[in-house]
């Protein structure tokens, strides 16, 4: 059967090749021949005209003169020209003058002349052309040429047909190479087929020898076999994968539960930490609300409202920067700053905890100012951070240190200490969010396990590293800080600006108060006039307007969450109404750096972040004091 395939694709191919070229040639012998015979008739016409245009000029003297002899030398000239069988010249009235034939030549003339153009008989061409000489009919011209179109065509024929022999052997040597590259592959496709069906092998490919149609059919049958032995293979590898996705499915179900278990963990610690600081500030209330309290013991209790008010104000800070950090918009304002005022920031921050624990601070850092690029109160708050972390960890009575040293531009600060250390496994994910150790819960106030992680964040943000060291547990543990330092930043280049001098002693500010929140707005506004400043309350945008123009403020806070008109719009209609330059102090809950660029392109020349503590207040009375001068 494959030999009978084989022996029908190649006779297929020969025949296709040879009719092909048969018929090629056969149509272009036809178009050649026609050709041939038109062009050889046209061209006879034009030279048997332009023969008896010259005779009838030549002869004319000769007929003028009635001179045969030189008429007939004239027609004696045709012998250089074989073409011509025959020549004659004849009179006016037709009679026979000259007469000219070539030697064997026997064919007798007409007897008289006639008036027509070239004509064929038989194989011959004769042509009458008359002789005139000054408008005068003088004679007639007869010329009888050979008539070859027939020995013409047999010639082409011959030559066609030796044309057409070569043509037909190239193409069947054609059809013996097409035989190899077209069929040839065929039966390659046929053998691997067959070899596949019988051994299931279909990692066979078949060889591609061309680009062609044929090659195209190559590529589709291996691009079929390879998606067949895909199908295969997957197939064979469905069961393995069933049994590995029930084994990820086990493995997700327990980190799902571990996470969930985290969740529940950090909620427990959430609701703790915050319930701690809450229990004894209603308890300091109440003592101060009681008919017996003296003013030592409501003095104690505001010191515990401070101090644990403080405790939750920290703690809901943390929090927010954890949602700035899971959606990338924790940022830093750098400034020139110097590092001991950093470190000063950081060590008044956690004094209060270091000495309600009896814990030892030793402080060693250079006495030439080193300055940088950095944002002061994010870098405090990382070294707090880091203080806080050692005094949570170290035992009462026990020893933290602080130092910092500079080597060529970069800033390394460390925070020691000699408490319960770190495990040597737990070192990899010390720095992860929510990471806490495990005893942390039974410590006052032990966090949310966001220190750490913060740290790390403000530090990379800042260009620089932060590394966790510690022999073991129960030997300590120390965290080391890598800053860089502007080189170009010198004592005089670099040093802050001096601080905004505060208002004179005894000054007296009118102070527009603008909050929708009647508690913070009263006590805000208590606060204002301890410090012996006149303040106007409002509790929205309408009322605040209303009142402006009596009281002519000198400062306006405002909340910008106001209903109705929020505090961009009152700042802009309160410039317009008072001054454009009136200082405008902004008080929001939310702090991120889109709510502060809106404020300055409102006209805010402040921004306060709720809660506002009395330093936060004095700072921006102070600045912008300084700044109206």
């Amino acid at each position: 059967m494959q030999l009978g395939i084989h022996r029908s694709v190649r006779r297929k191919v020969l025949v296709i090749v040879l009719v092909t070229t048969f018929v090629a040639l056969l149509v272009s012998a036809i178009a050649l021949l026609t050709y041939e015979a038109r062009g050889y008739r046209s061209f006879l016409f034009s030279d048997v005209t332009t023969q008896a245009d010259i005779l009838a000029r030549t002869s004319a003297p000769a007929l003028a003169f009635n001179d045969a002899a030189a008429a007939t030398a004239t027609l004696a000239m045709m012998s250089s020209r074989p073409v011509i069988d025959a020549a004659a010249i004849y009179t006016a009235d037709g009679k026979l003058f000259a007469t000219y034939r070539q030697i064997g030549n026997t064919r007798p003339f007409p007897d008289t002349a006639e008036a027509r153009g070239p004509q064929v008989e038989g194989r011959a061409m004769t042509l009458f052309h008359p002789i005139v000489e000054n408008n005068q009919l003088l004679g007639t011209v007869y010329l009888r040429a050979k008539y070859e179109l027939a020995d013409r065509v047999v010639d082409y024929l011959l030559i066609l047909g030796a044309v057409m022999l070569v043509s037909l052997l190239v193409a069947a040597l054609v059809s013996m190479w097409l035989q190899g590259s077209v069929t040839g592959p065929i039966l390659a496709v046929t053998d691997v087929a067959r070899r596949i069906v019988e051994d299931r092998d279909f990692n066979l490919r078949a060889a591609k020898t061309t680009e062609d149609e044929v090659g195209t059919l190559v590529d589709a049958f291996n691009a079929m076999l390879a998606e067949v032995s895909e199908r295969q293979q997957a197939l064979e590898d469905s069961n393995r994968k069933l049994h590995q996705e029930s084994e990820d499915r086990k493995n997700a179900e327990i980190s799902l539960r571990l996470a969930d278990k985290h969740k529940d963990e950090f909620l427990a610690t959430l609701a703790h930490e915050l319930r701690n600081p809450l229990a004894p500030m209603v308890n300091a209330v109440s003592l101060m609300r009681s008919p017996k309290a003296t003013e030592a013991t409501s003095e104690q209790a505001r010191d515990i409202i401070q101090r644990q008010l403080s405790h939750m104000i920290r703690l809901v800070d943390d929090l927010l920067d954890v949602s700035r950090i899971s959606r990338g918009k924790l940022t830093v304002r750098r400034e020139p700053v110097e590092l001991a005022k950093i470190l000063e920031n950081a060590v008044d921050t956690v004094r209060p905890l270091l000495e309600r624990e009896h814990q030892a601070l030793s402080i060693e850092i250079p006495e030439r100012p080193i300055f940088m690029q950095a944002d002061p109160v994010r870098l405090s708050q990382v070294f707090a951070n880091l203080l806080n972390n050692a005094s949570r960890y170290t035992q009462s009575g026990g020893k933290i240190g602080l130092t910092a040293a500079v080597h060529g531009n970069t800033a390394r600060i460390t925070v020691s200490d000699n408490g319960k250390g770190i495990a040597a496994e737990d070192l990899s994910g010390i720095f992860a969010m929510f990471a806490q150790d495990q005893d942390a819960g039974q410590r006052v106030q032990a966090g949310l396990g966001v220190g750490l992680a913060l740290a790390k964040r403000l530090v990379e943000l800042h260009g620089g590293s932060i590394q966790a060291e510690s022999p073991g547990a129960g030997k300590g543990s120390t965290f080391t800080v890598q800053l860089p330092v502007k080189a170009a930043l010198t004592s005089e280049q670099g040093r802050p600006v001096a601080a905004a001098k505060a208002l004179p002693a005894g000054a007296c500010a009118r102070i527009l108060l603008v909050d929708d929140n009647v508690d913070f707005a009263t006590s805000l506004s208590f606060l204002l006039q301890e410090m012996g400043h006149e303040v106007c309350v409002a509790h929205n945008a309408e009322e605040a307007l209303a009142r402006a123009g009596e009281f002519q403020p000198d400062f306006a806070f405002l909340d910008i969450g106001l209903p109705v008109i929020d505090g961009y719009e009152l700042a802009r209609r309160l410039q317009a109404l008072l001054r454009s330059d009136i200082p405008l102090v902004a008080i929001s809950g939310c702090g991120q750096e889109e709510d502060r660029r809106r404020a300055r392109e409102a006209g805010f020349a402040w921004y306060l972040v709720k809660p506002v503590g009395l330093e936060s207040i004095r700072s921006a009375l102070n600045s912008l004091a300084a700044r109206r001068g």
